[in-house]
Order: C-alpha cells, then structure tokens, then sequence
C-alpha cells in the first residue's frame, strides 16, 4: 500500500494495573471520604512507586469520585489569621455536636494547634459547662505546655467567669472572634468540618462509650496517619516532630514578646 511506517497507527496497550486497582479499591473502602490525591499520597507512603494522572484515571475508572457534600461558601477577605511559627503558640478551640442511635445527643469541645493542625483534644459529654472546659484546658496544658493565645468565639461556655479566671492565673490570654465572623476562628473550623465529614457522618453510635472510643480512635488516626496537604503532605505529629528538631531550629524564630506580634489577629478582631 505503500504507507510509511511512522505513519502507522497503533491501538494503545495499557497494563491492566489489576494489582493497583485492587489495593486503590481496598483504601477507598477503608477511607470513603478521601479523594484520589491523598489516597495517592498514602499509596506513596506505602511504597507503591506509581504517577498521580495514573492513580487519578483508574480511580475514575473504577467510580470512586467522593460525594460532595453541598456547603454554604461565604467570601471573607483578609480576615483569615496567619498561622504560627510555632508549635503551642496559638490554640483554637470550638464545639460540634451530634446524635446517639437511640436520640439523646452529645457535644464535642474540640481544641487545634493552629501551627500543627494537631488535634490536642475532642472531649465528648452530654453537656460541657464552663468549668469543664477548664479542666480539658488544664489536662492539655500538662501535656504540651501553655500557649500564649487561645481563639474562640463568644459561646455562653467561653464568656463566662471559669475560663476568664482560669486565663488570667495562667498568663494566656484569650481572643474572641467577632460574632458572625467564623473565618477570624478558620483553623477549628475547618477541623470541624473534617471531623463531621470523615468521622460524625460515617458512623453509628450505640452509647457515650462507644462515641468516645471510636472518635478518639479517629483522632489519633488524624494526627498519626492522615496526611495534610497544607503540611506538605506530611501528618501532624510529623509536622511537630520536624518544626522542633534542632536541625530546624534556625529556621523558626523565638516567640515574640507580644503574642498578636505574629498572629496578625489584633489587626483582625
């Protein structure tokens, strides 16, 4: 027919990838709500040498695009605090809640480093009261030490003498977003909505025991295993591990002598 070779067309002749596809299938199920990108990430983290554009056409192939959820988005401009330098400088701390099978429902005090995005502590009760939150404070303090400032909004637990007292023995001072301004407190928000996302919404709680075990369960798991993008892919302990070594200590300055000095919040609240 007198065709030139390099003209020929060829039919493409992918590997099946049948190994990939069963291990990609495999983490899905064990992580529902993750996407294709930190599940390629812990794919790498197990040792499976292989391209993100693969990993992203088979986990479309195979259906496992994660449902989005609908979210209210607000547009706030320049109102989001920037993040520490370092580790227990600035804490953030808030509430989420939900339901046991049998109705009652429960509160969650959850409490973030806003440097490592480590979650410190998700305190599940009936009820939480002022001095409760005290006591969860304290307990994290003995633990990690004390931060300089503490972010919250103006919840009737947060307002109230227990905590006020408790901030001005300790020397840390707290800050108040403005009412209606959740971005000003964005670090535990978006804690909260990855909480509720990967941890409330996917499971069944029977009794108090049972929300408590396995939402601390999930919050080790958060802050040993599961990858943060905005951590560099790299999980919070991790983080931690690596801003406190003394490698890096050059890198990240000492605490300032005025704690809004580097959070940019006075400016903001």
């Amino acid at each position: 027919m007198r065709l030139q070779r390099a003209s020929w067309q060829y039919p493409p002749r992918r590997a099946a990838d049948t190994e990939l596809r069963e291990r990609l299938r495999a983490l899905a199920a064990q992580l529902p709500r993750y996407g294709y990108k930190r599940l390629y990430r812990r794919l790498r983290k197990q040792g499976v040498i292989v391209n993100h554009k693969k990993v992203y056409r088979i986990y479309r192939e195979e259906g496992l695009m994660v449902r989005k959820r609908a979210r209210k988005r607000l547009v706030r401009r320049n109102e989001k605090p920037t993040a520490p330098s370092r580790p227990t400088e600035r804490w953030s701390m808030d509430f989420t809640s939900d339901q046991l099978s049998a109705g009652p429902r429960f509160r969650t005090f959850n409490v973030v480093d806003d440097c490592t995005r480590e979650a410190l502590a998700i305190h599940v009760a009936r009820s939480i009261p002022g001095w409760l939150v005290v006591v969860v404070l304290s307990e994290l303090i003995k633990r990690h030490g004390k931060p300089r400032v503490i972010v919250c909004d103006n919840g009737p637990e947060f307002i109230g003498q227990a905590l006020e007292i408790w901030a001005k023995e300790n020397g840390i001072t707290i800050h108040f977003i403005q009412p209606g301004k959740p971005v000003q407190n964005c670090y535990v928000e978006s804690f909260n909505g990855r909480f509720r996302d990967e941890c409330l919404n996917e499971h069944w709680f029977t009794s108090m025991e049972d929300a408590r075990e396995i939402i601390e369960a999930w919050r080790v798991n958060y802050n040993e295993v599961r990858e943060h993008g905005s951590l560099g892919g790299m999980t919070p302990c991790e983080y931690r591990r690596a801003v406190e070594s003394p490698e890096n200590a050059s890198r990240f300055p000492p605490f300032p002598q005025h704690p809004l000095q580097s959070t940019d919040l006075g400016s903001q609240l």
